[in-house]
């Protein structure tokens, strides 16, 4: 051919390359409540009442056209709108109109406010699997759903916070710029962290200048800078400030009654690796009119009193991310062959999602063991332990195991699962968060010293708990046995507190697996993480025809 002359082969535009085979279909079509059997298994025993309220909400978890608005409330983040055109502060947030869908969905399936308005008992617990529902939709919007779950706790029993309760307990979600009064429904953030402090709060800066009373309110004024703030269009807003006496704690209105915006300002929002939905921003106040709650000076205990609803909320939400790590991961593997035959099928990936199956069966039963005690705090001493205890000790472990989790789920898919566009990509960005909101791994850690510390019947409770279940062998008895010594001591070293946690939660796993799952799971279970068999990476399960039974347990059905 003579150099630069074109070429003469003939290009068929319109032709084929290949054709598509061997890829796997998105993961729709099934209900989340009515096909996890551990799930409903959870609700028959303890709140049958929920039942409908689960399934209605299941379904919406393998409904492609709600998957599709998860998918655009990620891709199209919020904006930042500081002034209108004609130069006046607005200090608003726009979302994708996929948000405002989701947030109405969630609202209005009572993920915010069922323990607190279902008139049956276990209503805590109830509200937790609404919530493992819907961390299996949209993890950005589980932050608002928390933060007002929180809320009302705080709002109980204070005249001046009456018509917030009632407004925020609503299943009407509003987003609409109006003073409480005129709104159908309320969303309530929490405005914690300064950039100085983290999570130590005593070290807030914000300042509080007391400005009088209004009926039932005391009223002051703030000034100062919020580093974290999610939800920056929220109706009202807890936080802290310094006032003369020490931190306090208040409570910011978005609007005064006037209908005028309260004086704060919008600095900037987060650029953040997940959790993309969700605007997260740093507010300054200035001059800022705000509420007092509770005593003046007690701001922390006050605000820590919401923190165990939260805590709770994210040990929950991460099981809940789990499990659809896992959802997607199973229907990937059965769903595309290789080397001849389904993946999961294959030794090596049997192996990882039996191994996956059995840490989201653990996390999930551990969560909901904690909602459990949550609902008999106030009337019974143990469960009062026992959720003070076990809150940060299960919020530590699902939050810490939730990104090697997910990082393995999304292993299965391969090269597919790391894709922007792909589900599991999301789940990978979205995972560590819960184990930073709410306080670090290491924050509770050093909480479970403090209740050992504080309450010295908790350690006796708790390893009353984790023998509910039996022992499986001399491994599990050796194991309990040294736990007991170590829980038992004057102190234990800060050093020590990640080790000790951990073995914590694994008692606790195992003793909810023995006494409400199949052998074949429970006896795997202990085996593979207190018996010494499990090399503490996933898919490392000794071998056995009991693998596959795992699997199949674990999978769900599209319709």
């Amino acid at each position: 051919m003579v150099p630069g002359a074109a070429y003469s082969i003939p290009l068929h535009h319109d032709s084929e390359t290949h054709a598509v085979r061997n890829q796997v279909a998105p993961a729709v079509g099934f209900n989340a409540f009515a096909d996890d059997v551990v799930l409903r298994g959870a609700i028959e025993r303890h709140a049958p009442w929920a039942t409908d309220k689960a399934t209605a909400l299941g379904a919406l978890v393998g409904n492609a056209d709600v998957q599709d608005a998860a998918r655009l409330a990620n891709d199209v983040v919020p904006v930042l709108r500081t002034h209108d055109r004609n130069g006046h502060r607005l200090d608003w947030v726009e979302y994708h109109p996929a948000w405002h869908q989701l947030m109405a969905l969630a609202f209005g399936h009572e993920v915010h406010s069922l323990a607190w308005t279902a008139p049956h008992p276990s209503a805590h617990f109830a509200r937790a699997v609404q919530s493992y529902l819907w961390n299996q939709v949209e993890n950005g919007i589980a932050c608002p759903t928390g933060m007002a779950y929180a809320a009302c706790a705080g709002f109980a029993g204070r005249p001046e916070f009456a018509l917030w309760r009632e407004k925020t307990l609503s299943t009407a979600y509003d987003a609409r710029r109006l003073p409480i009064v005129q709104k159908t429904g309320a969303v309530i953030g929490y405005a914690m962290t300064e950039k100085q402090g983290g999570s130590d709060l005593r070290e807030t800066q914000t300042t509080g200048e007391y400005a009088g009373t209004d009926g039932d309110a005391t009223l002051y004024r703030l000034t100062g800078h919020k580093w974290f703030f999610s939800v920056p269009v929220a109706d009202g807003f807890f936080t802290l400030a310094r006032t003369t006496t020490g931190v306090s704690c208040f409570f910011v209105p978005r609007l005064l009654p006037d209908g005028t915006n309260n004086a704060f300002a919008i600095q900037r929002l987060k650029d953040k690796c997940g959790n993309r939905s969700n605007a997260s921003s740093e507010i300054e106040f200035r001059n800022t009119m705000a509420l007092l709650v509770g005593d003046e000076g007690r701001g922390i205990r006050e605000i820590l009193s919401h923190a165990h609803l939260t805590r709770l909320d994210f040990a929950v939400g991460s099981a809940g991310l789990m499990r659809h790590a896992l959802t997607l991961a199973v229907h990937h593997a059965t769903s595309r062959t290789g080397f001849g035959r389904p993946m999961s099928q294959l030794p090596m990936q049997e192996n990882v999602l039996a191994d996956l199956a059995l840490e989201s069966e653990a996390a999930t039963l551990s969560a909901l063991r904690v909602a459990r005690a949550t609902d008999d705090m106030a009337g019974n001493p143990t469960e009062r332990l026992l959720a003070r205890l076990m809150t940060p000790v299960v919020k530590f472990w699902n939050c810490q195991r939730a990104s090697a989790f997910v990082y393995e789920a999304l292993q299965v898919h391969g090269g597919n699962g790391f894709i922007m566009e792909h589900p599991v990509a999301r789940l990978y960005r979205e995972a560590p968060l819960n184990s930073i909101w709410e306080g670090t791994s290491n924050m509770m850690c050093m909480d479970v010293l403090r209740v050992l510390s504080r309450e010295p019947d908790s350690a006796e409770v708790f390893m009353h708990e984790v023998h509910r279940g039996g022992t499986t062998g001399r491994d599990h008895s050796r194991f309990l046995d040294t736990l007991r010594i170590d829980l038992s001591s004057a102190s234990v070293h800060e050093g020590h507190a990640r080790a000790l946690t951990t073995r914590m939660a694994l008692a606790l796993q195992a003793s909810e697996l023995l006494q409400f799952s199949p052998d074949t799971v429970s006896h795997r279970f202990v085996e593979s993480r207190i018996g010494g068999q499990h090399a503490g990476v996933i898919g490392t399960l000794r071998p056995g025809r009991d693998l596959s039974t795992i699997v199949e347990r674990s999978a769900v059905t599209s319709h």
